[in-house]
């Protein structure tokens, strides 16, 4: 891959890690619930799906969900319906002021988190559609194909690891001081259930 090709990458990379969406309401959750660190855990399970959707798309899978609206709307539905759990899962949530309590919510098992993360991502067929319209402009057909998508994948997925610690996740760092108390955590609770809700529902309404 050309170098001035991959800068126009890298660039696309990072317009797309700062977009928000699931996978950014995702982190800066298991920020909150989990702390800092561990969230890494669920942005590597967001990582490991973002993969899958890139060689679903280099396997030509993508072209038949693409034009596929059954399987489309299945894994569309299926994703948002996801989402949605985890929105009203996070609303319910009953507040955890108590140090023991709270030391259990911090605690959560480490592939809890990242298959958590893993869901979030993997569940968007538009991720797939999207990937089937980006990944051309950056492969080179009369080149080796496999070295492309790998720089391509490695690129995408440092850039969005990266973005997502050290922006999403370290952003929601200073809504910590809101989990000290238990309005706090019920207000924040219920911000970002609401806010899970509503991207499962615009995954489902929009097309």
């Amino acid at each position: 891959m050309q170098f001035s090709l991959w800068l126009a990458l890298a660039g696309a990379g990072v317009l797309i890690s700062f977009t928000p969406g699931a996978g950014a309401i995702n982190t800066m959750s298991n920020s909150l619930n989990a702390g800092f660190r561990r969230s890494i855990w669920g942005i590597l399970g967001q990582q490991a799906a973002l993969i899958v959707h890139v060689l679903i798309v280099a396997l030509g899978v993508g072209v038949l969900v693409a034009s596929s609206p059954v399987a489309f709307n299945v894994i569309r539905y299926a994703g948002a319906a996801y989402l949605v759990y985890l929105g009203v899962r996070q609303f319910l949530s009953k507040p955890t002021v108590a140090q023991e309590q709270a030391a259990i919510l911090r605690h959560e098992p480490a592939w809890s988190i990242f298959r958590r993360g893993f869901w979030v991502n993997l569940l968007n067929p538009k991720a797939i559609v999207f990937f089937l319209a980006f990944t051309p402009q950056f492969i080179r057909p009369d080149q080796p194909l496999f070295t492309q998508y790998a720089i391509l994948t490695a690129t995408i997925v440092a850039i969005d690891i990266v973005v997502m610690w050290f922006f999403f996740a370290a952003a929601a760092r200073s809504f910590q001081r809101f989990t000290s108390t238990e309005r706090g955590q019920g207000v924040l609770s219920k911000v970002f259930g609401v806010l899970f809700v509503g991207v499962g529902i615009l995954l489902a309404l929009i097309h």
